[in-house]
This record gives structure tokens, sequence and C-alpha cells, in this order.
């Protein structure tokens, strides 16, 4: 039996700001480092020993990682992630630096939520939930995660709220129908037995 661990990253700035963030590569607020500290404590305690673990290319993915690796006892393994851009949070295109709630108002408030959460209906100039999977984490995770859960490895991979839900339909843990209902707290572990 192989685990796989699911981790968003700690609240970012942007998180904080209520801005659409993507591919802007901005730091853990306070809060976002402490839910980093909370989330090590939370994987020693449950006694998790990780053999490979994977981030995003991204300093907020990173720096959880790095944190809830520290504060569970794993440091050793700081050298050793994986970082990769196919593990990037979805790239929001013309969205990104935008207040969510100005642009709910400007847009209206169904056209934004169909932008944020529908599975394959891009923001203008960015990426849909659909083109995440299928372009990017799914060949990822194919080639590179998959082959190490067979062998029965333990892995983590501290990412964003978009990469994670992709990663629930590869699983087959959500559908294209269902996964506008799944909700990735920041800084949380997600715990499967595959």
């Amino acid at each position: 039996m192989a685990t796989l661990v699911l981790m968003r990253h700690g609240e970012s700035e942007w998180n904080a700001k209520n801005l659409f963030t993507g591919f802007t590569d901005v730091d853990l607020t306070e809060k976002g480092v402490q839910e980093a500290v909370d989330a090590g404590k939370e994987l020693q305690s449950k006694g998790i020993k990780f053999d490979v673990v994977f981030t995003s290319t991204l300093i907020r993915a990173i720096r959880t990682t790095t944190i809830a690796l520290n504060e569970g006892g794993q440091g050793d393994l700081v050298d050793q992630m994986i970082q990769h851009d196919d593990l990037r949070e979805r790239d929001y295109g013309d969205l990104t630096g935008l207040n969510k709630a100005e642009t709910a108002e400007k847009f209206g408030a169904d056209q934004v939520h169909i932008w944020r959460r529908s599975y394959d209906v891009p923001p203008p100039g960015g990426e849909s939930l659909e083109m995440v999977v299928e372009n990017r984490v799914r060949p990822y995770f194919e080639a590179n995660i998959k082959p190490l859960l067979d062998e029965g490895k333990t892995i983590l991979i501290g990412a964003h709220g978009n990469t994670l839900r992709a990663m629930l339909i590869i699983l087959g843990e959500r559908t294209r129908d269902n996964i506008n209902e799944a909700e990735i707290p920041t800084g949380k572990p997600i715990i499967f037995e595959v």
C-alpha cells in the first residue's frame, strides 16, 4: 500500500488580499507560515515518513513544503525535493492580480464562479481546470509520480488549490461534474492510501 499526501500551500500574501494569483510568485503570510508549521506537526503526529517530495516551482508551495518537512522531522528531504512547473497553480490569465470581489462586481458573480470553478471554461487568457488536468498534471503524474506509488512509496505533493483539485480528478476522487464542490484548505494535508 502506498501513501499519497496532497498539501496546499499556506495562506499567501495574495490569498490574504483576495487576489487571483495563478503563476504570480508571491510569498506566505505569517498565518501561512503557521499553517505550514501546523501541517508538519500533523504529519509527524501521524507518523508519516516520506520517500519522495514534489512541489511546484512557486515560492508559496516550496516554503510551505520546506517548513512542514522541517517541523515534521524530515528536513533531510528538503534538498531532495523535486520542483516542477507542471505542478504550478492554474494560469488565471487576464484575471491575475485582480481582486475577486471587484471582479465579481464587474463581470457578475455567476460569470466569475464559472471561471473559478467550472471544469472546462477558462478565464480570459488563462487555463481551465481541464487544461491543467490534461496538459500538465495528468502527464506529469503518470510519468513521475504514479510509478513511485506503484512501488509502494510514500509521496508528498506540496502544490496549489487547482493543482490538487486536478489530482483529485486523476485519482478518481472527484469527477468533472462534482469537482467544483471540492474545497482545498490552505496548509492542511490530505492523506490517501493508494
